[in-house]
């Protein structure tokens, strides 16, 4: 097994890593919490392929769990669901002192913990993440949030669990979309702290290679988030460099109304506008793009990006949450491996945009 420790002012908590950890995942709780009751968070996707899994693991510690499955997909990050969450909460008569596990993918983690951090002002929660996109990023960090019809993630919070249990097995099950929709966040991680992780994953021959180096290639991606978080926990300075491609990828998501493009082609979009750009301007070395979309292409992730309307993709921008008064911190790379942060008027950001 694989461990990994958080370590923050407010609390430390670990990360685990582990082929099958989702059998035995009621026995490492026990050492944690010491109740009884558990609410479980899953959507009806994960509910048919691991949600029998986990309550006989937690059954067998002797624990007494209610399910609450909502709509898989972005959809679903909204109001509504929460508030459809906190009524199943009540009718559970989920105490301050009781357990919460958000069991799924990145939806499904952000709006439990986002529930979990507002519900009687805060009940500890478990993330086990159940996709590649979740478990090397939106479980661990404890960014939470739901979404708004005027963008992504504006209601949010930063509420950290008490453990993140990541069963590597689980990504058998995703589709190839869903698998490579990881793989953008993984080659997100390459491009902004290890020239040489972009060198691994280039060199696996196929997707059975890579799989047999998934355990490694998860352990690293959470290792630099996790140094990353451990020195600026709430996102004003170095963290921002996890959202490299996500300003513009955001921006995309919300344009085509979260459901032509999943979160990881989208940050496969953004990483390619703004490095096509960025290497245009002199700002980036010579041949990024081209590494970027050779790699891209490897993992089926398109850099080519879609056809919109670019007003409507600067109405989004300008709501990102990286914007402060008429400005905002992009993500540029200056090399492979290094990525910095820019504060750029938001004026001076649409050269970014082929305005």
């Amino acid at each position: 097994m694989n461990i990994l420790q958080i370590k923050l002012k407010s609390k430390n908590y670990n990360i685990y890593i582990e082929k099958n950890i989702m059998n035995s995942a009621g026995k490492y709780i026990k050492d944690i919490y010491k109740g009884k009751k558990i609410a479980v968070v899953t959507d009806s996707n994960v509910d048919k392929l691991y949600s029998n899994v986990l309550l006989n693991s937690l059954s067998k510690e002797g624990f007494i769990v209610n399910k609450v499955v909502i709509e898989p997909g972005e959809k679903s990050k909204n109001m509504n669901t929460l508030i459809d969450i906190y009524k199943n909460f009540c009718s559970f008569k989920i105490r301050r002192s009781d357990l919460i596990i958000a069991l799924g993918g990145g939806v499904v983690g952000d709006i439990t913990g986002f529930a979990s951090s507002t519900y009687l002002r805060g009940v500890k929660y478990i993330q086990i993440p159940t996709t590649l996109l979740a478990q090397i990023d939106s479980s661990v960090g404890g960014k939470v949030a739901v979404d708004l019809p005027w963008g992504k993630n504006l209601i949010g919070n930063f509420y950290h669990p008490e453990a993140v249990f990541i069963d590597p097995n689980v990504l058998t099950s995703l589709s190839d979309k869903f698998f490579n929709d990881g793989m953008g966040e993984v080659i997100k991680y390459g491009f902004i702290k290890s020239s040489e992780f972009i060198d691994e994953l280039i060199k696996y021959k196929n997707k059975n290679e890579l799989l047999e180096n998934i355990e490694k290639i998860i352990y690293r991606c959470c290792s630099i988030k996790k140094d990353l978080v451990q020195k600026d926990e709430f996102d004003t300075g170095d963290r921002m460099l996890l959202n490299f491609g996500h300003t513009i990828g955001h921006s995309i998501e919300k344009v085509f109304n979260y459901n032509k493009y999943t979160h990881g082609e989208c940050v496969a979009f953004g990483m390619a506008y703004i490095t096509r750009k960025s290497e245009e301007f002199g700002y980036t070395s010579k041949g990024t793009y081209k590494v970027m979309r050779e790699i891209l292409n490897k993992y089926n992730l398109s850099y080519d990006v879609p056809k919109l309307d670019k007003n409507a993709l600067f109405d989004a921008v300008a709501l990102d949450k990286k914007t402060a008064f008429d400005y905002i911190n992009v993500i540029l790379l200056k090399k492979i491996g290094e990525a910095y942060i820019v504060k750029l008027k938001l004026e001076e950001f649409k050269k970014y945009l082929d305005f």
